[in-house]
């Protein structure tokens, strides 16, 4: 049975992905700063979840946790890195505080988290992380400056750390999701109207079908999977016409 953590486990692709592993049989620890949403998500799952209240962004706290974590279950086979925040504003809209918070998730809290396991799993020499991401990473669009670059952060935290890991038998992974059904955008209003055209040509994920995703690869590491394949098809189509890509970014 696979130990697996999961940041941003309150709700969203968090919790679905906790759920999932679940029920595959892994034992989930549930990370995310609402102790009652972690309470309630570890209660509907039952015995193999374990609720770890905690601010992935405070690197204090993230190492108590991690000390509580190793002791009672030890260390985990699999991060999923889902925490993150964000409004889509421009500069002058987003207040320095707006900005700070949208780099402590994901960015901080993925680099926070992974290194306070990653000894244990390089002294193992297995273990599998997963980045989870937007595709503002690649192709920002309007009003998402602070989105954007927090996003563009664990991108190059990604990819700074695979090739540190070459070698160790430990994967870092890089899963970039479309838009999906969650309640982000209720969350967030006014985000929908800024969305990019060119999203309506791509289907809208259910959470259980990106927690699906997030298993399979757990269960089998790439360097980078991008979902669903439309959004595929755009990235590759951005890497060989940027300019263009960048002005269907902007309608």
């Amino acid at each position: 049975m696979k130990l697996v953590l999961v940041t941003g486990a309150s709700s969203g692709v968090g919790a679905a992905t906790a759920r999932e592993f679940a029920k595959n049989g892994a034992k989930v620890i549930l990370v995310a700063r609402s102790a009652d949403k972690l309470q309630s998500l570890g209660d509907e799952i039952g015995e193999l979840a374990v609720a770890e209240p905690c601010d992935a962004a405070d690197p204090n706290a993230v190492q108590a946790m991690a000390k509580r974590v190793m002791d009672k279950h030890g260390v985990p086979d699999v991060i999923v890195h889902c925490a993150g925040a964000g409004q889509w504003k421009t500069l002058l809209e987003a207040e320095p505080s707006e900005v700070i918070t949208m780099m402590q998730a994901p960015y901080f809290a993925a680099s926070f988290v992974t290194r306070a396991f990653l000894q244990g799993m390089l002294d193992r020499k297995s273990g599998v992380i997963i980045n989870v991401n937007s595709p503002a990473c690649l192709v920002p669009w309007r009003s998402s400056v602070g989105y954007a670059a927090a996003r563009a952060a664990l991108q190059g935290f990604h990819e700074a750390l695979a090739q540190d890991l070459v070698g160790t038998g430990v994967r870092s992974c890089h899963a970039i999701f479309g838009k999906i059904n969650s309640t982000y955008f209720d969350n967030n209003p006014g985000v929908i109207e800024k969305m990019p055209m060119i999203v309506k040509t791509m289907p809208t994920l259910t959470l259980e079908a990106c927690a699906m995703q997030l298993t399979k690869l757990a269960e089998h590491p790439k360097h980078r999977i991008v979902f669903p394949w439309v959004l595929r098809i755009h990235t590759e189509f951005g890497r060989l016409f940027p300019s263009t890509s960048r002005w269907l970014a902007r309608l």
